[in-house]
């Protein structure tokens, strides 16, 4: 297979969403690093348009598209995030995007995603399968399929995070990255090697989600049954064939992180950070208060997104 994406395929992709993604602030603060036993930023992607990274994939995955296909229009399938940053990016674009969504995918989510215009059909995430719904549709209409993570372009705008991330920090000794299909990974990991070789890049994955922790170990691709926990947004069954790709030759290693964590995570940010981080953005900060990621001298940490719906962060939170 040739290489599905390079640092210069992150770089193009960072001029492209130039003045139209948010430069998300790098937070530090004491009292983590006390914690942590060493220098921690944090990269605040749960400040970017639509509350995630997906924006940055989405959008340069869009722009891509010619001017035929463009006009016919776009499907993606996601949880959430992705759903709405494919609806915003369709909307700013001019094109039409239908979003395949689990029929529990968070309230706020759907809201937001038929908010900027999107089409959504729902299915059942267990006994459905969303990329064949996706597939069908993309073939029915002659619309564009717009994966969440496997796909080049989508991995080269998420790409984007790590790279504004180590402009703004100068080299890490570490660099803390969710994974659920891989795409952000893949694409932060493609930045950091090609900035500072030396960084290690470690992905944090829940620990009932655990399938690139094991196909990593296996030296290839395996997959199992939907798998449930409070990250929502990183319950991939199977990592991507990309962004597999990408990951088994430039991750050092990735660390699992229970639901409890994760919550506790949230609750430090909230309280120390002033920030509302959706479980599956915090799982990075999660591993690092844990000390999974060990004393490193400087930790780079990417908080994936904040969209939760206020109910149930309050609730999270008080549990």
């Amino acid at each position: 297979m040739a290489v599905p994406l390079t640092f210069d395929d992150v770089r193009a992709a960072a001029a492209r969403l130039d003045g139209v993604a948010h430069r998300t602030p790098v937070l530090t603060s004491r009292s983590l690093d006390e914690r942590a036993g060493a220098r921690v930023f944090l990269k605040c992607e749960n400040l970017q348009r639509v509350g995630a990274f997906k924006f940055r994939g989405a959008y340069h995955a869009l722009s891509r598209l010619d001017p035929d296909q463009r006009r016919r229009g776009v499907v993606a399938y996601s949880s959430g995030n992705h759903a709405q940053a494919v609806a915003l990016a369709a909307r700013l674009l001019g094109t039409a995007a239908v979003i395949v969504m689990p029929s529990d995918a968070p309230p706020a989510k759907r809201a937001a995603t038929e908010g900027y215009g999107a089409e959504v059909i729902t299915y059942d995430r267990y006994t459905e399968d969303r990329t064949a719904i996706g597939r069908a549709l993309a073939a029915e209409r002659g619309l564009a399929l717009i994966p969440p993570y496997d796909h080049s372009d989508v991995m080269a705008g998420q790409g984007t995070t790590a790279l504004e991330l180590l402009a703004d920090t100068g080299p890490l000794d570490a660099l803390v990255v969710p994974v659920g299909g891989g795409g952000l990974m893949a694409g932060c990991a493609t930045a950091a090697r090609g900035l500072h070789p030396t960084t290690r890049v470690i992905g944090a994955e829940p620990t009932t989600a655990d399938d690139t922790a094991r196909s990593l170990a296996a030296g290839r691709r395996i997959s199992g049954p939907v798998p449930r926990t409070l990250a929502d947004g990183l319950a991939a069954e199977a990592p991507g064939e990309l962004t597999f790709a990408v990951n088994r030759a430039l991750v050092d290693r990735v660390v699992l992180v229970d639901d409890e964590r994760i919550t506790a995570a949230m609750r430090f940010a909230f309280e120390r950070l002033k920030l509302v981080v959706e479980p599956s953005g915090a799982i990075g900060l999660a591993a690092v208060l844990d000390g999974q990621v060990g004393d490193a001298g400087r930790i780079g940490v990417v908080l994936s997104g904040g969209n939760v719906d206020p109910e149930r962060f309050a609730g999270l939170l008080a549990g």
